[in-house]
């Protein structure tokens, strides 16, 4: 209807995946690129999850568009399937004859079993792709887990991508299902698009669509666009087509930000629409590439994060020396304790009660007995916390670019530094995330927030204490040492590490490092920063805090 008014061949907004309208931000390269090398990881499960909206499926295309053509490839799209359900579908993606009548599991898992060997034995490797993974039951999952039990003296026969929603990574981490989530050897949060990406995501779809003139979005309007579509490229599709509709409706060929406004009251509903008018100077959400920056060197790179009050900083230093692991364990036991009793205390508490900023005044001070008290740390009246952290093994971690999507990856209790209008900046203890909102402590009592309206009061910049590697305040003293202790926690971690009888080499440990970083779902650069230690903390057992579970 209003193409030919602003100069267009055709309506650039559908939300239909048209493959002409392509736009690959640098997280979803990154997200094809964890795919992509999922694929030479020797069989097990890869992992992408994402909000709705966007660019799963943008991503699995290009994915599809890539597979080495000595891969054979089942697709699987709908998967509210029972375990039989599942076996037939698979067999008949492999195109796997089945005899008639075939009804138990183990009718399907032979004949496919005999295939897989056929089809290694012929050179070739066979991926199962999973989209909308988060509908997949328990039952579906385990099954899933062991058709990867399919193998041969050296590798795995069946690699299987799966494809969903948050919830997903929220799935695989119960009890029940840790055996699988032990398989998984690459995993990605595709985030959404930040403001630059969104501006530039526009152009490119009202390029494509045969925009020849000057762009109908000035850039207040743009930077709206962004805060109100939250960074989701099918969100912005709906907000741009509904305001060039409203634009074309009143004869202005420049669309405003009193037009984008409406279109956004016409296409979202109030609860998403309406925290989103905040004034939003910087993305929420970016990507999980915030390790802390060092200068590359030959061999791995260690991040050294400096507690300073001012920020952040990181360089490259040689690797820390490493002390008994039983000081690491013993360090670790006020955490394990505090943790514990915040759990037992969190279950058997009532649901927190909702808040809204701005009828709160948060203090720093009691953030941070907040976030001590987590970690079972003592934290005296005047002491700095993180002079008192140190003595404890602990350190302080600062970000001033980060995200949720990195808060729910480290999962861990975090200080964010909140800023409001009219109001000074101060800290509020985040210690509980889900897909919809935040848990902060607000004098002692959990209450939740809304995802948006947090949005509208956080720019990105929060602190968190991490447990340090055994004499890590010496690692430019002793790199081997570090080094060794590296290897050694690696070693413990399925699908990373092979079987050896010596220390790995320079080069085999930093293929170890990378291969863990994408099993994290972070940008493997072989660089050992301190988010990187986090994670190898966590995938290693070291008691350490964790994000309350919604109730």
């Amino acid at each position: 209807m209003y193409a030919t008014f602003f100069g267009l061949k055709q309506a650039p907004f559908s939300i239909a995946p048209d493959p002409h309208y392509l736009f690959m931000s640098e997280r979803h390269r990154e997200a094809l690129a964890h795919l992509l090398y999922g694929l030479d990881g020797g069989g097990g499960f890869v992992l992408l999850t994402g909000e709705i909206g966007a660019g799963k499926t943008t991503v699995c295309r290009c994915f599809l568009e890539q597979i080495p053509a000595h891969c054979n490839v089942a697709y699987i799209f709908n998967p509210k399937l029972t375990v039989t359900e599942l076996l037939q579908a698979i067999c008949d993606e492999f195109h796997v004859p089945v005899r008639p009548g075939a009804q138990t599991v183990k009718d399907y898992v032979d004949p496919l079993n005999a295939f897989l060997l056929a089809q290694h034995a012929a050179g070739r490797n066979n991926v199962l792709i999973i989209d909308e993974a988060q509908n997949l039951s328990a039952d579906v999952l385990e099954q899933l887990r062991l058709l990867t039990n399919l193998e041969t003296a050296e590798r795995k026969l069946l690699q299987v991508v799966l494809i969903g929603q948050p919830e997903l990574r929220g799935m695989l981490a119960r009890p029940e299902l840790e055996q699988l989530a032990q398989r998984v050897i690459a995993r990605f949060h595709l985030g959404a698009l930040s403001e630059a990406e969104t501006a530039q995501y526009i152009r490119h779809r009202l390029n494509v669509a045969g925009l020849s003139g000057a762009l109908p979005f000035d850039a207040a309007s743009l930077r709206l666009i962004h805060q109100l579509a939250r960074g989701v490229p099918r969100r912005i599709n709906l907000l741009c087509d509904r305001a060039l509709l409203g634009g074309y409706a009143g004869g202005q060929a420049q669309v405003t930000r009193g037009i984008v406004r409406q279109a956004a009251a016409e296409v979202f509903d109030a609860q998403h629409a309406a925290p989103a008018t905040r004034r939003v100077s910087a993305p929420v959400v970016m990507g999980l590439a915030v390790l802390a920056a060092a200068v590359a060197g030959a061999g791995l790179t260690w991040g050294l994060q400096r507690p300073s009050r001012a920020g952040t900083a990181a360089v490259a230093v040689a690797a820390p020396a490493a002390s008994s692991p039983a000081s690491a364990a013993s360090a670790a036991a006020p955490a394990a304790s505090a943790s514990s009793a915040a759990s037992a205390a969190s279950s058997a508490a009532p649901a927190p009660e909702p808040l809204r900023l701005a009828d709160w005044t948060p203090r720093d001070g009691d953030a941070w007995a907040a976030l001590a008290q987590r970690w079972g740390l003592p934290l005296s009246s005047g002491a700095d916390p993180c002079t008192a952290a140190a003595q404890r093994g602990l350190q302080c971690y600062r970000s001033g670019n980060g995200s949720l999507s990195l808060i729910r990856l480290m999962d861990r209790p975090v200080l964010l530094t909140l800023q409001r209008p009219g109001q000074p900046s101060a800290l509020a203890a985040l210690v509980g995330l889900d897909g919809q909102q935040a848990t902060l402590l607000v004098d002692g009592a959990p209450r939740r927030v809304a995802l948006p309206e947090l949005a509208g009061a956080w720019r990105g910049e929060f602190t968190t204490f991490w447990r340090v590697p055994p004499d890590y305040a010496h690692r430019a003293e002793n790199g081997a040492a570090l080094r060794d202790w590296l290897a050694a926690q690696l070693a413990g971690v399925p699908g990373i590490a092979a079987a050896a009888s010596a220390p790995p080499g320079a080069a085999e440990l930093n293929r170890q490092v990378q291969a863990f970083q994408a099993s994290q779902g972070l940008q493997p650069d072989g660089r050992v920063g301190p988010i990187t230690l986090m994670q190898i903390n966590r995938a290693t057992g070291v008691a350490e805090p964790r994000l309350d579970v919604a109730r």
